[in-house]
């Protein structure tokens, strides 16, 4: 079975850090368009960065400059590095793998075929 496992949330400060990691078993990440999503309670499920298997990068304003999405290929680990942490980026934070060779022009859950379970990230003001 396919599983892709999240890890690195918790609770943190506003202002504070936190590196998030996504690893899978029997999957690669480094031919495929890779992403994080986050999703707060009631609200809907948004892309907060994006790579694709070239490594070109794509963010939101709402975290531009503060997120940075990278990939271990050798290691089969995506990344989430999160700076200048916000109360309002509390949410649960998902990896999700897409297409191989796949676009990060379509930036919507629906083109995203494998999810992990998420991490919870909470901030605090």
């Amino acid at each position: 079975q396919v599983e892709m496992v999240e890890s690195g949330g918790g609770l943190v400060q506003a202002g504070g850090s936190l590196r998030l990691s996504c690893t899978a078993s029997r999957l690669t990440f480094d031919d495929r368009a890779m992403a994080w999503f986050r999703q707060a309670p009631g609200k809907e499920r948004e892309g907060v960065a994006f790579i694709n298997w070239a490594a070109l990068k794509y963010y939101p304003d709402s975290v531009k400059g503060r997120f940075t999405i990278s990939r271990d290929d050798a290691a089969n680990i995506l990344y989430l590095q999160m700076n200048s942490l916000k109360p309002e980026d509390t949410a649960m934070y998902f990896c999700a793998r897409g297409q191989k060779y796949g676009s990060i022009e379509k930036r919507t859950p629906d083109v995203y075929p494998n999810w992990g379970r998420g991490t919870q990230v909470t901030v605090s003001s």
